[in-house]
């Protein structure tokens, strides 16, 4: 476990937990859907859930990309997922993303979450530089970015492109290590 929180947890996605992601996916689908495609489409099924969950497996142990769950410790259910991503080693920097399940929306669960994992990347990566790109109707992910510190730099044009949807602008987030202490 590397983060305790009382009625819940965060630690690294692990080979054991290809059911529970699929579950918590499936369930959340339409949450998903526009802005973690990638992670849907990769676990609408166990199987292809496993295979997910080996390949972060091997990239969190490469230092490519983190995958954490939070784990619900009542139920033992995953109740959302945070990455750090896109991580730059020669820069020291990486983006953070996250999602929750529409039972736990509202609860702070994430914003907590960041707080933990943000201060993590800084002090166990090495990580000089955070980012969290959110569009600006996704108000609980610019609520979670503002209250851990993050501040607005730019809009990014054509940033993401949802399923089925034009490419949205995204506006970029970042925290810097120095701000956090």
């Amino acid at each position: 476990m590397l983060f305790d929180f009382g009625n819940y947890y965060i630690e690294p996605i692990a080979a054991n937990d290809a059911w529970k992601l699929c579950d918590f996916v499936v369930s959340n689908a339409e949450r998903l859907k526009r802005y973690f495609p990638k992670t849907l489409e990769q676990n609408l099924n166990p199987t292809l859930s496993q295979v997910f969950v080996d390949k972060k497996i091997k990239q969190y142990s490469g230092k490519e990309e983190f995958l954490f769950k939070l784990k619900e410790k009542e139920n033992r259910t995953i109740i959302g997922l945070v990455y750090i991503k896109e991580t730059d080693w020669n820069n020291k920097r990486a983006e953070l993303a996250y999602c929750i399940g529409y039972q736990h929306e509202g609860k702070g669960y994430i914003t907590q979450s960041i707080k933990a994992l943000s201060a993590y990347a800084f002090e166990h990566l090495g990580l000089l530089s955070l980012q969290i790109i959110a569009h600006k109707t996704n108000l609980g992910s610019v609520k979670v970015a503002r209250n851990n510190g993050y501040t607005w730099q730019k809009t990014l044009p054509k940033e993401h492109t949802p399923p089925g949807e034009e490419a949205l602008d995204m506006e970029l987030y970042v925290l810097s290590k120095q701000k956090t202490r």
